[in-house]
């Protein structure tokens, strides 16, 4: 398998982003307006970023950032697939917490894979062997990726997809 940022662990991944920490806008009183806990992550070769700042610990931040990266980064970024030869990676399930570190990985290879599949969910979830409705729940519990589908979808002339949809 091929090393992308997507695959990359989170230490290498790092060394090719630059962080930045600064006073977090909003409440918290005189400890917001002493520490510079809020968190900006640039991932440098694509030039994508994700701040955090709810927390008033930077270590928890960093770890939020990184994560929103990450998300951005699966959705934004494609990795061509040919479906005549494609296989089903091992790690790879539907039911998967976002918070897990292999989260990221499973939205972008859904996205390859509607990619490949011209857009067409019916292909798409054959390919991935998963279930209308499980996938449909999948691509509307992530906001941006269900936003990123419909608009594609939209461009491609084919209708909506309908949270309900089975």
């Amino acid at each position: 398998m091929k090393i992308t940022a997507r695959t990359q662990s989170d230490e290498q991944f790092l060394k090719d982003c630059q962080i930045e920490t600064y006073r977090g806008p909003g409440p918290g009183g005189q400890k917001r307006n002493k520490t510079s806990s809020a968190v900006r992550i640039t991932h440098l070769p694509s030039g994508l970023n994700a701040i955090a700042g709810e927390s008033r610990r930077q270590s928890t931040n960093k770890e939020v950032a990184l994560r929103r990266l990450r998300l951005r980064i699966a959705i934004e970024q494609r990795e061509p697939i040919d479906l005549a030869s494609f296989y089903l990676p091992d790690w790879f399930t539907l039911t998967i917490a976002d918070r897990n570190p292999l989260y990221p990985q499973v939205v972008g290879l859904v996205l390859d894979v509607l990619i490949a599949a011209d857009w067409a969910t019916s292909t798409a979830r054959d390919m991935l062997k998963v279930g209308s409705r499980p996938f449909i729940r999948f691509l509307h519990n992530e906001p941006e990726l269900w936003a990123t589908v419909q608009r594609e979808r939209k461009q491609s002339g084919m209708r909506e997809l309908q949270a309900n949809d089975t």
